[in-house]
């Protein structure tokens, strides 16, 4: 797929996590309160997305698609990435795709749902574990699980709440599909292999 994603560079690898700083990027994003669960979350949050990517906006312009999707707890000190990115909390998921580079606070266009914001995310130190396999709660759960303790062992200090990074559509193969953890951190480990060896 040649879908546009957030610009990073990779500081360092260790431990099968790669650590990355991120450029500031645009998302549209919304909360979504009272699902069922897991997927009913990130399905409906994709759905009022995909709407004012396709028109449901103040200039009824028509939005590129980007990569990833993301879902995460909605958090007073955070703002969601993209992908279509995921994470809950008694709260809800928040649920987040990056707008295309060309448009600025001023000039993306305003949802017409209320339930969906345009937000401004600034550059962040990121450590992201790649997986591949289905959209399911436990996958997630666990990779974030295995994620967290790698950081903790490092004495690596989160920064936000985790969240879940799709890079894939739907029809895709599960074993051919990129997911990630990503959670904004603190620092690099000491023992981090630079990029680039």
């Amino acid at each position: 797929m040649a879908y546009k994603a957030p610009s990073y560079t990779v500081i360092s690898r260790s431990g099968g996590v790669e650590y990355r700083q991120y450029e500031p990027y645009l998302v549209a994003e919304t909360v979504v309160a009272g699902a069922a669960d897991f997927d009913d979350a990130g399905t409906e949050g994709f759905r009022r997305l995909f709407r004012y990517i396709a028109g449901a906006n103040t200039s009824r312009a028509k939005i590129a698609m980007t990569v990833p999707v993301s879902q995460a707890a909605p958090s007073e000190k955070i703002a969601m990435t993209v992908p279509v990115h995921q994470a809950g909390s008694a709260s809800g998921w928040r649920v987040a795709f990056m707008l295309p580079g060309q448009y600025t606070p001023d000039t993306a266009p305003a949802p017409t749902d209320s339930r969906v914001s345009v937000v401004a995310m600034p550059g962040k130190l990121t450590a992201a574990l790649r997986y591949a396999g289905r959209w399911t709660e436990g996958n997630y759960c666990a990779r974030r699980d295995e994620l967290l303790r790698i950081l903790a062992a490092a004495g690596i200090k989160p920064e936000a709440e985790p969240r879940l990074a799709r890079y894939n559509a739907p029809f895709s193969l599960p074993l051919f599909r990129r997911n990630e953890v990503l959670i904004e951190v603190d620092r690099v480990p000491d023992q981090a292999t630079p990029s680039g060896r």
